[in-house]
C-alpha cells in the first residue's frame, strides 16, 4: 500500500511539474496576444504584421523541429530534452522585448518556436509512461490545464505589466521566471521506463522516421483527427491572439480591462472543458474507442451558435457570458484526441507520431489560422472600421463545422487502429 501510495505521489509532483511547463509554454507562446494593441501602436504594423508575428513566426521552427526532437526523445531522455527547450523558448521570449521593428520581434518569435518545439511531444511521451491506459485521457486533460491557466497568466499578466509599466517588460518577465524554473523541474522529473503500462513490445529499438510515417499512413484515424484538430485550431489560435483586440476596438475596453475578461474566460471555461472532454474519454472510452473521436464532434458542433451570438452580441455582459460556453467546449477535445493519438501507435513511437499530429494542427492553426484572420481583418476594415475584427473571426466559425466532420470520420477507425 506504501508503495503504491509513493507511486501516486511521484506520478501527481511529476504531472505538476509538467503543468508548470506547459503553463510557461503557452504563457509565452499567448503573451502576444495582449501585447498586440501596445505593440502595433510602438511599432506601427499593421494587423497583417500582427497576424505574422503572433502565427508564422512562431510557427515556422516550431513545426519543423518538431518532428526531430521528437525523434531524439523516442530514443534518449526526455526530462533533459525539456529541460533544454524550457530555457531556449524562456530566454527568447525575453529577447522580445528588445525589439525595435517588426523584423527584430518576428526573429525573436521564431526563436521562441525553436524552443518550444522540444517541450509538448516529448511531454505526452512521458505521460503515457507515468500513467496507465485507463488514466491517460484525465492525465493528458490535466496536462492541457496548461493550456487554459498559461494563456490566462499571460494575457492578464501582459496586460497588467504593459498598462503599469511598458509592454517590454511582460516578455522580460514571464521570460526569466521560466529560466528560473527550469532546474527545478529535471531535478523533480526523472526518465521512465519506456513502455512499462503496455503489454506490448516495450524495449524496442525506435524505428527510422519512414517506418513511423508507414505506420500512421496505415491509420486513417489518425490523419481524420490530425486534419480535425487543425481546422479547430485554425479558430482557435486565431481567437487567442485576436480576442483581446476584438475587445478593445469593438467595445472600447482598456487593455487591462481587455486582459482581465479574456483572461477569466480562458480560466473558467478552458479548464472545465478540459477536464470534461478528459473524464468523458476514459469513462466512454473504455466501452467504446470511437468515443476519443466522437466526444470532440459533438462539442465542435455545439460551439457555433454561441460563437455567433457572442460575437454579434452587443452587450459585452452577454458576449462574456456566452463566450464561456463554447470556450469549454473548444478545449474538450484535448485529453480525448491525445490520449488516442498514443494509443495508435506503439510506445517507442509515441513521441514522433505526437510531433507528426502537431507538425499539422501547428503549421495549420498558428501558421495559418492567425495571419488569416489578420489579413481578412485587413480586408474588411475599409467596410466596417473597428468592427472588422468580429466579422473575420465570425466568418472563421465554420471551421469547427469541418473539424467535427473529420472526428465523426475518425471515429468509424479508431477501433481498427488500435493498438492492443
Amino acid at each position: 500500500m506504501d508503495v503504491q501510495r509513493d507511486s501516486i505521489v511521484n506520478r501527481g509532483s511529476v504531472l505538476f511539474m509538467l503543468v508548470v511547463v506547459y503553463t510557461f509554454n503557452f504563457m509565452d507562446r499567448q503573451i502576444i496576444g495582449i501585447l498586440a494593441v501596445p505593440i502595433k501602436a510602438d511599432l506601427a504594423l499593421t494587423d497583417t504584421q500582427l497576424g505574422l508575428m503572433g502565427g508564422l513566426a512562431f510557427a515556422l521552427f516550431y513545426t519543423a523541429l518538431g518532428i526531430p526532437i521528437a525523434m531524439l526523445a523516442d530514443r534518449s531522455n526526455r526530462s533533459w530534452i525539456i529541460t533544454i527547450a524550457l530555457v531556449v523558448w524562456s530566454a527568447m521570449t525575453a529577447v522580445c522585448g528588445l525589439a525595435q521593428n517588426f523584423w527584430q520581434i518576428f526573429l525573436a518569435r521564431l526563436g521562441v518556436g525553436v524552443g518550444e518545439a522540444g517541450g509538448v511531444a516529448p511531454a505526452y511521451s512521458l505521460i503515457s509512461d507515468y500513467f496507465p491506459p485507463q488514466q491517460r485521457a484525465r492525465a493528458l486533460a490535466v496536462f492541457s490545464f496548461g493550456i487554459p491557466i498559461g494563456s490566462a497568466l499571460g494575457i492578464v499578466l501582459g496586460g497588467v505589466i504593459a498598462s503599469r509599466v511598458d509592454w517590454r517588460y511582460a516578455f522580460f518577465a514571464v521570460g526569466l521566471a521560466g529560466v528560473i524554473v527550469a532546474p527545478l523541474f529535471k531535478l523533480m522529473v526523472a526518465e521512465p521506463e519506456r513502455g512499462r503500462f503496455d503489454h506490448i513490445a516495450r524495449n524496442d529499438a525506435p524505428p527510422p522516421l519512414s517506418e513511423i510515417v508507414r505506420t500512421l499512413a496505415r491509420k486513417p484515424s489518425f490523419w481524420a483527427m490530425s486534419l480535425g484538430a487543425a481546422c479547430s485550431s485554425m479558430i482557435g489560435y486565431g481567437l487567442f491572439f485576436w480576442l483581446p483586440s476584438f475587445f478593445v476596438r469593438s467595445y472600447g475596453l482598456e487593455l487591462i480591462d481587455a486582459s482581465l475578461l479574456f483572461g477569466a474566460m480562458l480560466l473558467i471555461g478552458g479548464i472545465a472543458g478540459t477536464w470534461l472532454g478528459g473524464s468523458l474519454a476514459d469513462r466512454f472510452g473504455a466501452v467504446r474507442r470511437s468515443a476519443y473521436a466522437t466526444i470532440p464532434a459533438i462539442a465542435f458542433i455545439a460551439t457555433v451558435p454561441f460563437y455567433v451570438f457572442a460575437v454579434l452580441s452587443p452587450s459585452l455582459t452577454v458576449t462574456f457570458l456566452a463566450f464561456l460556453v463554447p470556450t469549454l467546449l473548444g478545449f474538450a477535445w484535448l485529453g480525448p484526441v491525445l490520449s488516442a493519438i498514443q494509443h495508435i501507435v506503439p510506445p517507442n513511437m509515441r513521441a514522433t507520431a505526437s510531433a507528426v499530429f502537431l507538425f499539422i494542427i501547428n503549421l495549420l492553426g498558428i501558421g495559418v489560422g492567425t495571419v488569416a484572420l489578420g489579413m481578412l481583418s485587413d480586408f474588411l476594415q475599409v467596410r466596417f472600421g473597428d468592427d472588422s475584427l468580429r466579422y473575420a473571426i465570425l466568418s472563421g466559425t465554420g471551421f469547427y463545422v469541418l473539424a467535427a466532420i473529420l472526428y465523426l470520420l475518425g471515429a468509424k477507425r479508431l477501433d481498427t487502429d488500435w493498438e492492443s
